[in-house]
């Protein structure tokens, strides 16, 4: 009997108790829940990308100009992730380098070789094979591919090259002007779309696609003069002859030589005035507010009439021109290392930092005075590397540095690994990702690259080329108007001042590169449709009309570079 009593009274107290054991049970389930709702396993993706930014302007960098004008933001993700030393473009210049990124195709498949062709938007792209795994796509700032962005929920970008002051932004149907600097506007647009238009359950994929700091280089008015103290030490390539290299005899983007003195270094006409010299796009200033064009002339007047008492000429002149561009240009980045910042500022705050990808790059490389330029398209190492920082601390130890041969073509397959998505046969890049988390030993990543540049006659003038870079050796082939080679040791010859083509001494390298170029261009089924030449006309008029935009006479045109200054 007192067993029977005991058993009663143990079931009556099981029952008490078992809604409290349901209850707890279905509270962590309801908890696991909406952990899983707010921290979706699939990373984020926030993806930084600026037009023309130097890795020679990213003080993560270690070059001698970024650390007089360090970028402090920017250098977070290095140090909380992952820094690229060799990261190269396939083409270096704007839209063919944003087709890359999206397709993971070289210019040649994804059908965009150069500025002014038409990007087919109807094609596969990365934003439309992360829509399938499940991700939000959005892109704001410049997209510079003609035509409206495919694959994304939400967009919202620049009128073409967009402008500094007070740019025009198309969404939908609706082109809207709106006030303010463009690389502020660009980073709130970023973070208002991650606050208040995601769907907050979901993964997402942002690209914020900055203008700066493309030319003409204007700064936000609050960093016009924050760098007028600082020397920055010009290139010992400056004054460079270019001996034994045709294309860069022949290349209209010496700063000293060929940028518009007003529009790009906002040189006046005579002491006291604000009327700039040579300007022949004059809407970047003209769409200024009155309060921000009183502002822009009150802080460059006292320098610009500072230059008129010094009445500066050759070398001295030449200096000047290379110190006001590197001020202006990193005036720039100064606003976009700030952005950078609001937003790694606004992931944290929000406790995204762990589950997101965060990217910092740009589409290609860019001058700062090296062989005397600005610009890019070359093949030589300034243009063709592009800063590349990752930062994602589930899956890349912080300080990481990465040293194989990597591209911008690598960027999409890189993002759908992550994204647990299958990568395309198509895409002829490879996934980074083993390389990221430690996975892959850098050396049997990739063995040499390949490069194509397209865009000639057009500005600048840099003839069409093609090549390949090993880890030592550069290989380049420049054609169309006139048929040369070069070839570099960058282990001996890192400003590739020398060019050893037909060098006996070089006789079998040589050879051995000649053959990893064609085995790439088979590879990547490069056919003879991409070298075609254009007519000697052609090139002749391209020739007279940029003399005729420089406001120089017509008849000096093509002229050799850098032999008027010594």
């Amino acid at each position: 009997m007192q067993s029977s009593s005991f058993l009663r009274k143990y079931i009556s107290l099981v029952i008490l108790i078992l809604p409290f054991l349901f209850g707890s049970c279905n509270d962590k389930k309801d908890k696991d829940t909406t952990k899983e709702q707010s921290e979706p396993i699939k990373p984020n993706i926030v993806f930084i990308m600026t037009d023309d930014h130097a890795s020679q302007a990213i003080s993560a960098y270690g070059h001698p100009v970024s650390q007089k004008a360090p970028t402090p933001n920017i250098d977070r993700i290095a140090n909380n992730g992952a820094k690229f030393l060799n990261n190269f473009c396939t083409n270096s210049i704007c839209g063919p380098s944003r087709a890359v990124i999206l397709t993971g195709k070289f210019s040649h498949i994804n059908g965009f070789r150069m500025n002014g062709e038409v990007f087919d938007g109807s094609q596969p792209t990365l934003p439309k094979f992360l829509k399938g795994a499940g991700y939000q796509t959005a892109i704001v700032g410049k997209w510079h591919l003609h035509g409206k962005p495919q694959g994304f929920d939400y967009w919202n970008v620049l009128n073409d090259q967009g402008n500094y002051y007070n740019p025009e932004f198309i969404h939908q149907n609706d082109t809207t002007i709106v006030n303010g600097y463009t690389t502020d506007i660009i980073t709130d647009m970023g973070i208002d779309w991650m606050e208040t238009k995601r769907n907050k359950n979901e993964p997402f994929f942002l690209m914020v696609h900055h203008k700066a700091p493309h030319r003409n280089w204007m700064p936000p008015i609050r960093h016009i003069n924050t760098y007028d103290s600082v020397q920055f030490p010009l290139p010992d390539t400056y004054f460079s002859k270019h001996e034994n290299q045709i294309a860069a005899q022949e290349q209209l983007q010496t700063i000293y030589e060929d940028m518009y003195e007003g529009h790009d270094l906002k040189m006046t006409v005579s002491k006291g005035s604000d009327s700039l010299r040579h300007n022949p796009w004059t809407s970047d200033f003209n769409r200024m507010t009155r309060e921000q064009r009183k502002a822009w002339d009150d802080a460059y007047r006292p320098k610009n009439d500072a230059f008129h008492d010094a009445n500066l000429s050759g070398k001295e002149l030449a200096e000047w021109k290379g110190q006001r561009y590197l001020r202006d240009y990193m005036g720039t980045v100064k606003a976009v290392d700030e952005g950078v910042g609001k937003i790694l500022d606004y992931l944290e705050e929000k406790g995204l930092t762990e589950n997101t990808i965060i990217v910092y790059t740009t589409d290609q490389g860019f001058y700062l005075g090296e062989k005397g330029f600005f610009d890019k398209r070359f093949m030589y190492e300034e243009s063709l590397a592009m800063p590349l920082l990752i930062q994602y601390p589930k899956a890349i130890k912080k300080g990481t540095t990465i040293d194989a041969l990597t591209q911008n073509l690598d960027f999409a397959p890189t993002f759908l690994d992550f994204a647990g998505a299958e990568i395309p046969e198509s895409m002829q890049g490879k996934s980074l990702r083993p390389l990221l988390t430690g996975n892959n030993k850098e050396e049997n990543f990739r063995d040499a690259v390949y490069y194509h540049y397209y865009d000639f006659p057009a500005f600048h003038m840099v003839k069409r080329h093609y090549g390949v870079r090993t880890e030592r050796y550069k290989l380049i082939h420049f054609y169309d108007d006139i048929d040369t080679w070069e070839l570099y040791d960058l282990k001996k010859d890192p400003k590739e001042e020398n060019n050893l083509y037909n060098d006996p001494a070089y006789a079998e390298i040589q050879e051995n590169l000649h053959e990893e170029l064609k085995s790439l261009q088979d590879k990547y089924e490069v056919t003879e449709e991409e070298f075609k030449t254009t007519p000697k006309e052609k090139v002749e008029q391209a020739y007279r009309n940029f003399a005729r935009l420089a406001g120089e006479d017509p008849e000096t045109y093509p002229k050799k570079k850098s032999n008027e200054i010594n």
